[in-house]
């Protein structure tokens, strides 16, 4: 397992769904953020943090995130915080 923080900018808005799995509803929040002039990550947050992103976030934030990055260069979130 790898932790990660990054600052960025948000630069999509923020993608709610739910997903139905073995009768448990889990929520998810899909938004694009720019680390730097070359770098985009997609950041995917679950249940209480979807939540949370759909409420408080929107373009052009700047946020401090944590997280575990994938191969897919996807961050799944564990905190996020405004700048």
């Amino acid at each position: 397992m790898n932790i990660c923080f990054f600052i960025g900018k948000i630069i999509s808005d923020i993608d709610f769904k739910f997903m139905v799995n073995d009768k448990k509803n889990i929520a998810i929040a899909i938004f694009k953020l720019k680390v730097n002039e070359n770098c985009i990550l997609t950041v995917k947050g679950y249940n209480n943090l979807a939540d949370l992103c759909y409420r408080n976030l929107s373009i052009n934030n700047y946020i401090i995130i944590q997280g575990e990055l994938n191969s897919k260069m996807e961050v799944i979130l564990y905190s996020v915080e405004l700048f």
